[in-house]
Order: structure tokens, then sequence, then C-alpha cells
């Protein structure tokens, strides 16, 4: 007799027929691992045009319940794709923080309100609609993005998103009590539950590590709120909520449902806004192929073809125009997803799709929204730190997948060095032109990709001996 644990051999090829009682619990650990990551690039936008309370607060709900049902609906054609658009590839699609310190420098320099985060809409609509153009062109530059590229723009995706899990692993570093003794023992028990269950079982349980791992903790967060105190003192005398208690307020206070709102925010189109984000959306592109490329090796084992990289850019780009008519910021591929289908190796396109539907079921249902965003980032932390390490290791793969020579290790060393290491550290970019700054100082992503396309082209091949 079959084990009802066992999981199906479907789980690991993309067309597999899963059943359900599989594929919503595969599906539902994407959403958590990228549930909180999807909303804060909103909440720090609508932060910075003056959008985050008051009159607008209303507004600020719309927008978030439209990012949960946007980044759905673009999973979904990513997963099936619509003609040319989506590459029928394992990504789950969210709102991308690549966009966050170009946007706050359009709000700066627009004075901020509706107006600015309407002329946002604007260029993103424009820039999502000329990706989408570089996505129908991607064939005959796919020339520049042989392994050595991909790969290292993988392992800088990677690298830069471990800081991001650290971070949350501390309880994230905006808390009062980042770092704490609490916060660290939360994040380390949710990942040794991942890793007995993902080394010490088998089937479903070991591969829907991650999403039992943040319920254990949820349940340890209840247990510890239960016994110990829920508010600190700072050092200077005022008084705080710990970052791991559960808010079961939001909960409670959020609508069982929710109609979301066509152009809640009507699009402005000024070119103080969209040459800058044009440039973001040409970087943004560099970064899916990376994404796709790190999740093709990662969880298939084999590198993308150029169909399926043409039709995943396209979707980013022609979904980020669709998110913004809704009021919702960019939508693309997220890295933190590339790395959970790195370590499960779960490329099932009805898990994925399960985990797209429940995205729209949060929309729609504000409540069960909130049940995930109340998550404490110490639990989120203690599955990150694993799963983007995956991503890490995705980029080693796809870099030695070619022979070492010294041309490759020069590329990879110098974007490595030079292109990582400069925007890691971006104050070594503070005297420079601003349109040098927002591009290359986001993260080290951006420069390690340019440095390693440049070095491709510039470089002479190697002859065989």
């Amino acid at each position: 007799m079959k084990k009802t644990n066992e999981l199906s051999g479907a789980a690991y090829e993309y067309e597999g027929k899963l059943p359900l009682s599989q594929a919503i619990p595969l599906g539902l650990q994407h959403v958590l691992a990228m549930f909180v990551g999807n909303l804060t690039p909103l909440l720090i936008i609508t932060g910075a045009c003056g959008l985050a309370g008051g009159e607008f607060a209303d507004l600020q709900i719309h927008l978030l319940q439209n990012a949960m049902i946007i980044a759905g609906i673009v999973t979904l054609i990513q997963l099936f794709s619509i003609g040319p658009v989506g590459g029928k590839v394992p990504i789950i699609m969210g709102t991308s923080s690549g966009f966050i310190g170009v946007f706050n420098s359009v709000a700066a320099t627009m004075g901020g309100g509706v107006l600015t985060y309407g002329a946002i809409m604007g260029a993103s609509i424009i820039g999502g609609l000329f990706e989408g153009v570089l996505g129908f062109f991607l064939k005959p530059l796919r020339r520049f993005f042989p392994s050595v590229v991909t790969g290292t723009v993988v392992l800088s995706i990677g690298l830069s998103l471990i800081s991001v899990g650290i971070n949350s692993f501390g309880g994230g570093n905006n808390a009062k009590d980042f770092g704490s003794v609490e916060n660290l023992l939360l994040a380390v028990f949710v990942l040794v539950i991942i890793l007995i269950l993902k080394h010490g079982t088998k089937g479903i349980t070991s591969s829907s590590a991650i999403l039992f791992g943040i319920i254990a903790g949820y349940i340890a967060a209840a247990i510890m709120g239960a016994v110990l105190p829920h508010t600190g003192i700072t050092a200077d005398g005022v008084e705080y909520t710990k970052a791991w208690v559960l808010n079961w307020d939001k909960v409670a206070q959020a609508q069982w449902f929710a109609i979301p709102k066509f152009l809640p925010v009507k699009p402005v189109f000024d070119l103080r806004a969209i040459l800058p984000v044009i440039i973001m959306f040409i970087v943004t592109a560099v970064e899916t192929v990376g994404d796709i490329s790190g999740v093709m090796e990662g969880g298939m084992g084999r590198e993308a073809t150029d169909k399926e990289l043409s039709g995943g850019v396209i979707c980013d780009g022609l979904g980020s125009s669709f998110a913004a008519l809704f009021g919702v910021l960019p939508n693309t591929s997220f890295s933190q997803n590339v790395g959970l289908v790195a370590m499960t190796k779960v490329v099932n396109r009805t898990a994925l799709a399960a985990g797209a539907v429940f995205l729209i079921l949060c929309g729609l249902i504000p409540k069960l929204g909130a049940l995930v965003s109340i998550m404490p980032q110490s639990v989120l932390g203690g599955a990150a730190v694993m799963m983007f390490s995956s991503i890490v290791v995705s980029g080693i793969q796809l870099i030695t997948k070619e022979k070492l020579t010294g041309r490759n290790l020069t590329i990879v060393s110098v974007a490595l060095g030079v292109g990582y290491g400069m925007g890691a550290n971006s104050a070594i970019l503070a005297n420079t032109p601003q349109a040098i700054q927002l591009i290359f100082g986001g993260s080290g992503i951006v420069p390690a990709a340019m440095v390693a396309i440049l070095l491709n082209i510039l470089l002479p091949k190697e002859t065989e001996e």
C-alpha cells in the first residue's frame, strides 16, 4: 500500500499531475516565503510619497490588497503563459524591491503626494512595456549571457539575499529588539525543525519542511507570548512591543471580503520619473534572466531555453504594466522563491499555481492576508538563511557547467570583487552622479552583472590547445 506521506514523483516534473493534497502545502510555503517581501516595497514607497496614513490610510490598504492579487495573477501567467507572455518556468512573481531606490529618488524630486505616486505608476506602465519589447529580442541577445555570466548574476543574487535573511533571523533590522535572545532562539528553532523534517523524513513532510517549520514558528511564538513579557524598554526609556509577538488584533480587525479597486491612483506621465525607471527595467531584465537561469539549474538541472527566458522577461515587463493599473509597483521574478525551488527541487506547476491562488485569496479575504502578515520576521529568517544560500549554490553550479578556464575565472573574480563589492558597499559611490548611485548602489547584483557582461564581450576567447 502506498504511504499517504509519500511525495508523488510529479512534484519534480513541471507539468506532472500532482494531487491537490500535496500541491496546496507545497504552494503555501512559497507564499509564506515571499509574503512580507511582496508588501514591504509598497509600504516604503507609499510612506515616501506621504500616503501611509491619515486621509490616505484606506488607499494604502487597497494598494496592499491589490499587491497580493496582482502577484497571484502574474504568477499564473508566468506559469501557464498567454501566447508569448510567460516562460512556463517555476517562478513566483511579486512586487520588486529593486525599484525602491529609484522610486524614493522620484518621490524626493517631485515632492511626494498622490501626483508623485501617479507618476511612479505612469513610469511603471511605460517601463514595463519597454521591458516587454526587450523580451521579444532576447534571443539575439542570448550570446551575451553564457553560463559564466548568468551564473555570476545568480551567485550575486544569492549573496545579496543572505544579508536579508540574516536581518530577518535577528527579528528585522528595524526592530527595537533586533538580535535579542528571543528572536535568535525562535529563528534557530525554526531552522532546526526544517533541517529535521528535510533530512529526517521523506515525502511531503520533507518537501514541505519550510511550511511546517514556519507553522512550528507560529506555535512557538504563541507559547512565548503566553509566558514572556510582550514589551521592552529602549535605552531612551521608550516602551516598545517585541518583534516576535503575534499581533492577533490585526487579524481580528481585518475584513472577511474585499473587492480590488481598478486605477486607485490615476497614472501621470512625467519624464522625471520615466527616464530613471526605464533604466531600472533594463537592469530588472538582466536579473530576471539570472533568476530563471538559477531556477532551471537549481530545480531542473539544465539551462533555460531562449523561449523560456524570452517569455519570462516579457511577462516581467507586461506584468509590471498590468500591476500599475491597480496602483501596484512593478511585479518581477522573486529571487527568494528561486532559493526555495533550488532547495526542495519541487518544480511542479500545479504546486506553484496553488500558491498563486492562495495569494489571490489573501487579497480577496483580507483576514487571511492579515494572518500571514503577522508572521514574526525571525520565523521567516529561520527559513530564509537556508533558502537564500541555495541560490548561491545554484550560481556556483552554473559557473562550473563550463570548464573553469583562466578567462572564466577572471570574469567571475572581477565581477564579484569589483562589481558586487562596489554595489554591496554603496558608500564608495557617494561622490558619483546620482544616476550612477541609483543604478549601481542599490545592491551588488547590477554592477556584478554589468561587469560580467562587459568582460565576456571584451576578453578574447581562449582557443583549445
